[in-house]
Parts: structure tokens; sequence; C-alpha cells
């Protein structure tokens, strides 16, 4: 998966701290044209994702899966996924992701092989693909080692159950803007307060649910 090859999840992979596998449903189709979808009893546009090459798929992946397990269905009727819910997959060994298609998948698949559906937001998507990305990077990235250091992921945003402060690098001035002077001060004491009463404002100001 080229998304998760490369930044910060990629160098991790490299150095064997997290692995990603994609693997294809298609491989486990027995049609001859190695089909994976039909069109729904009852009736309605679209194809829906069979049940057996699914459930096949799951329990050859659950084969090669160690440890802890846990398997997921991305999908937009899950529960929307949040930072601690990442924290809570991050305790698992290996995390099975499901991707979707056409209208979904056979409702059978899912009860046999899924422990839990996650959604990323009240929107729809054309697959599961991208939401599984973006799972993974949230959870990858609280794995010890993937960042320099935990408190990179313990003091910012929602993390730290606040909007992050603002923040700043060089130069000092940029069109006539400047970096506020508390930051310049050296006084460690009087940053901290700024950024406290930062994180505060635009908390309220941006996302008051989170208070």
């Amino acid at each position: 998966m080229t998304v998760c090859g490369t930044s910060i999840i990629g160098r991790a992979a490299e150095a064997g701290i997290v692995s990603v596998h994609a693997h294809n449903i298609r491989d486990y189709s027995t049609d001859k044209h190695r089909r994976v979808d039909d069109t729904p009893y009852g009736g309605g546009k679209g194809m829906l994702m069979s049940a057996p090459p699914v459930v096949a798929c799951h329990e050859a992946v659950k084969e090669m899966a160690k440890g802890s397990t846990r398997t997921i269905y991305l999908s937009p009727k899950g529960k929307v996924f949040d930072q601690k819910k990442a924290a809570e997959l991050a305790g698992y060994d290996r995390l099975i992701l499901l991707c979707g298609h056409y209208e979904g998948i056979d409702q059978r698949a899912i009860d046999l092989v899924c422990d839990e559906e996650i959604s990323i937001g009240d929107f729809v998507l054309t697959g599961g693909e991208l939401p599984a990305c973006v799972l993974i990077d949230s959870v990858a990235r609280l794995i010890p080692g993937v960042l320099a250091d935990s408190v990179c992921h313990e003091i910012e945003s929602i993390s730290c159950g606040m909007l992050e402060y603002p923040q700043y690098t060089h130069p000092e001035v940029f069109r006539d803007m400047a970096v506020p002077k508390v930051l310049l001060s050296g006084n460690h004491k009087l940053i901290d307060k700024w950024r406290y009463e930062q994180a505060l404002m635009l908390t309220k100001k941006l996302r008051p649910d989170l208070l």
C-alpha cells in the first residue's frame, strides 16, 4: 500500500516496527472470472460483495496473524472513529481491516468475521480503502518507536483533550506578522502558560464540544 509506505509510517515499516499488508479478495474467488460481487436479493441498484470470497480471505489472513487480533469493517454504519479508539486499537498485535466496495458486503460475511464496524465520518465514499489508510496512520503512530518521543502524540491536538496551541518557526517576522514575544522570552513557565491559554481559547472557539 503506497500511502502507508512513505513518511513516518513508511520509515517505521522499514525499521520493522509496523507492517502493512494488502490482500486481494479476488484471489479467494472460485468464479472463473474471479468475480467477488453479485446483484442483491430483493432488488436495488449496484452490486454487493459476496460472502464466500470475503470469508475465505479473512480465514486465510487470520491464519497468518499471530497474537491478539481484531477484525474491523470500515463502514458508514460503524461508530465514528476517534483518538480514544485509536489508542485502544494500538493495544492489539494485529488488526485486520475489511474494506467494502460497490453497495457493501453481504451481511453474513460481516456477521461471521467482523468484531466491529468503524466509520471515519458521516459521509459516503466509494470504498473502504481510504478509511483503512486513515485508521492505519492514526493507530500506527501510537506504537512505541514510530514517533521519536511519546510526548509527540501526548500533547498534540485532541490527545491532550484540547486543540493544540499555535506554533511558529523562522523567520521571526513574515509579511509584517511577528512571532509572539512570549515565545522569544526564554521563560518556559510563561511559555507554558501562554500555550495553555491559547489552546483553551482555540478549543472554545473551534471545538467547544471537546471541553
